[in-house]
């Protein structure tokens, strides 16, 4: 990374990191006044909005969007890959209101988790796998039915390009018993915002948005095949942009 960019980056990091705890610190005493909606398109909305400008305009990294006309009026399951943090700020952003899993310990932090606490997350325990799908299955339904996006990272955890991990079903499951479909979302964020370290690489990240897919019947059979047709259209999308190898051997789930 040239000298530049690296004082890009670190200026980028800064101004993150300020906005973060300015608009968190803020949202603590003005959001609980606010009804569920507007709460999220104060707290979340517009700050990840304006992360993801900050992230084009000081590290050059920008991005094109196919398939907006696949997003359905009503709110469903997201399914998306997960590469690196970016993907977070933009489908938080995109979609609204939103919940989706994240590590409990997330809402210790202090004004960054106690924001996000007033936003419906699924916050998780991933050391307890079994008791993490019943929550997301709980507190999943009941978003939905509030008309909440759930987005899930089915892979459990953010993989670097060239890898892909397989998809656990609890977001299937969860679409399958509201009677919702899923909407596959698949990206190469991870080649220019990295999973480790904190350099980041200029460049166009490619999001493609799938077209709905429903359940074909119910119970654990039509579970597994939508979560397996939703995981294959995701790996072709990312055969295609390049970011991963046809012959890449899919790792195992985390958790949800």
């Amino acid at each position: 990374m040239s000298i530049v960019q690296t004082l890009r980056t670190v200026v980028f990091y800064f101004l993150l990191a300020s906005s973060s705890l300015i608009w968190c610190t803020i949202s603590v005493f003005i959001a609980p006044l606010l009804p569920f909606r507007a709460r999220y398109r104060f707290i979340n909305q517009a700050w990840c909005t304006c992360a993801v400008w900050l992230t084009k305009v000081f590290v050059g990294i920008r991005y094109e969007v196919k398939g907006l006309e696949n997003i359905p009026q009503q709110p469903c399951v997201i399914l998306a890959n997960h590469q690196s943090t970016w993907e977070t700020f933009y489908l938080s952003a995109l979609f609204e209101p939103l919940s989706q899993v994240i590590k409990r310990e997330l809402l210790y932090v202090p004004f960054f988790g106690w924001a996000m606490a007033m936003l419906k997350p699924i916050a998780i325990d991933r050391s307890n796998p079994k008791a993490a799908l019943k929550q997301l299955a709980k507190q999943g339904d009941e978003c939905l039915k509030q008309g909440c996006w759930v987005l899930v990272f089915p892979e459990g955890t953010r993989l670097p390009p060239g890898q892909m991990g397989k998809f656990s079903r609890g977001g299937a499951s969860l679409a399958v018993n509201a009677n919702l479909p899923v909407l596959p979302i698949a990206h190469n964020a991870g080649e220019f915002w990295p999973k480790e370290g904190w350099s980041k690489k200029p460049g166009t990240i490619q999001v493609v948005i799938g077209p709905l897919m429903h359940a074909e019947g119910t119970g654990p059979r039509a579970i597994a095949e939508l979560n397996d047709r939703a995981y294959e259209w995701v790996r072709q999308a990312q055969i295609e942009m390049g970011s991963l190898a046809p012959d890449a051997v899919a790792q195992a789930p985390e958790t949800v």
